[in-house]
């Protein structure tokens, strides 16, 4: 059966088809779209471990699924990187089968918990839905309904596992255990495989842990997830960063058949200007990795991280906006986004940006520094800000800031994070000998396959793409499962 055909026997079940007779088509697209109940700014702008949305009630998850017009061609789900069958679920929530919506998305997401809160919807399975398309209405809220289920099977203790193959015995690495390893790692198991995934830090999680901070997506979240990976049979080893603790023939030599490799992008990128070595200049990867993984926000901790009072923030994704909300949280009385170019381009979710407005953030778009100064203990004082202005657009689409000549202002700062993108971590392109590698130092593969030069070898995620969201990191882990359980049942 083509995936087609499976979309059509699902929306042809009794069920839905009555389902889809008890409301008017009109009447379902009449309804607002509910939105997201949410902490009180004041409050939560100094909660380090409040979660800011708060997740619906079954009424309105109900009340939103139907708006869900059980499309004959769901669109939305080809804006989908790991195929979750859309209206399946949604669908089981208008009929309050809130387990049922829990098992549907656990059939091709390794983490629905963990997408309904940080997955850009508004960018993929939303922007597909037909009441953009066709309506010019606000979308289905398909992320919202994504968490609501997830978080209702987590609630009611009756957590699922999917369908499990019979054991082959045959052994699986996974290196990082992010969202593409996690996601793959799943998938594996589902086919038989005997997964371990190894990860270099002590928690199990990846950036999932380290970079986003705990009022976007509380650890328990990740933590019930993996879980579930673990019921599956997934193995965890941390603490050990293959191509150095262990290697690639060390692997080959305790019978691994296959690798991942999703090591993430956690280099750091630079601007490389005057005073970026000067004390309280950091990179967003250190000042999240340290708060959120290591209690760097307790004076009490053996890593105290500095809490600036004057914090500017350089860069305006989604990384930039969980550095700059951490810092008012951590009790900056000034904490501004320094972005070149204007807001429109922002590469941040939208929900993001409201939200850190709504905390006191400042916004300097169309500024981009040029300089730091220090005090005579070579701590930073005063930055130095270029006015820019747009002009054509560039190789991104995006229009190119240029300076506006002679325009510049001085900010006094105390502190100064970087957040202007990553590199890939370079261990295992570079020990993995045969790899081929592009010059930003990330891993070719076959966009189909995710297969690498070394034919044991597969990869996805940041280590690939460089930079991406957790779902597209997911996509990649998915392909690269089915590509791998391919190939080994071909040989």
């Amino acid at each position: 059966m083509t995936e087609q055909e499976y979309i059509q026997a699902r929306r042809s079940e009794p069920w839905r088809e009555e389902l889809r007779k008890t409301v008017k088509a009109k009447e379902r697209g009449e309804r607002d779209r509910v939105h997201m109940p949410e902490l009180d700014p004041d409050f939560r702008s100094r909660s380090l471990k409040d979660e800011v949305n708060l997740g619906l009630s079954a009424e309105q998850a109900i009340f939103e699924a139907g708006r869900c017009l059980d499309c004959a061609n769901p669109t939305c789900m080809e804006g989908c990187p790991v195929g979750i069958h859309i209206p399946s679920f949604i669908k089981n929530i208008e009929r309050g089968e809130f387990l049922e919506a829990a098992k549907v998305l656990k059939e091709t997401s390794a983490l629905p918990a963990v997408c309904g809160r940080v997955c850009p919807q508004e960018k993929q399975c939303e922007s597909k839905c037909i009441y953009i398309q066709k309506m010019k209405k606000e979308p289905v809220a398909i992320g919202y309904l994504e968490r609501f289920a997830a978080d209702y099977e987590r609630e009611s203790g009756k957590m699922s596992l999917p369908a499990l193959a019979p054991a082959n015995n045959i052994k699986i690495a996974v290196i990082g255990s992010g969202p593409a390893g996690l996601s793959f790692a799943g998938d594996m198991a589902k086919k038989g495989y005997d997964v371990t995934v190894f990860e270099a830090l002590h928690e199990i999680g990846g950036v999932l842990k380290y970079g986003i901070p705990e009022f976007r997506l509380p650890n328990e979240i990740v933590d019930v997830e993996i879980n579930v990976l673990r019921k599956m049979g997934v193995k965890f080893i941390n603490n050990c960063i293959v191509g150095k603790t262990i290697s690639y023939e060390d692997l080959h030599e305790d019978g691994f058949k296959g690798i991942f490799a999703a090591s993430g992008a956690g280099l750091p990128n630079f601007m490389n200007i005057p005073g970026e070595n000067l004390i309280g200049v950091m990179s967003s990867n250190e000042f999240l990795t340290r708060v959120n993984l290591m209690d760097a926000s307790n004076p009490e901790s053996d890593t105290p991280v500095q809490m600036g009072k004057k914090v500017a923030i350089i860069g305006a994704g989604n990384t930039a906006m969980d550095a700059v909300r951490t810092a008012k949280r951590l009790g900056a009385e000034r904490a501004m986004v320094v972005y070149r170019r204007s807001e429109e381009e922002m590469p941040a979710r939208i929900e993001e940006v409201k939200h850190a407005k709504e905390e006191g953030i400042e916004f300097y778009t169309l500024h981009n520094p040029i300089k730091y100064e220090g005090d005579e203990n070579g701590r930073v004082q005063r930055m130095q800000l270029q006015k820019m202005e747009l002009g054509e657009p560039d190789a991104s689409g995006r229009r190119k800031p240029i300076p506006i000549e002679g325009s510049t202002e001085w900010f006094d700062v105390d502190e100064v994070i970087v957040s202007v993108g990553v590199s890939p971590n370079p261990l295992i392109p570079s020990t993995f000998k045969g790899l081929e590698i592009t010059r930003w130092g990330t891993i070719i593969v076959d966009q189909e396959t995710m297969r690498s030069a070394l034919p044991d070898v597969y990869a996805g995620g940041d280590i690939v793409r460089g930079g991406a969201t957790v779902i597209l990191a997911m996509g990649d882990g998915r392909k690269a499962a089915a590509a791998m359980d391919k190939a080994l049942k071909d040989e």
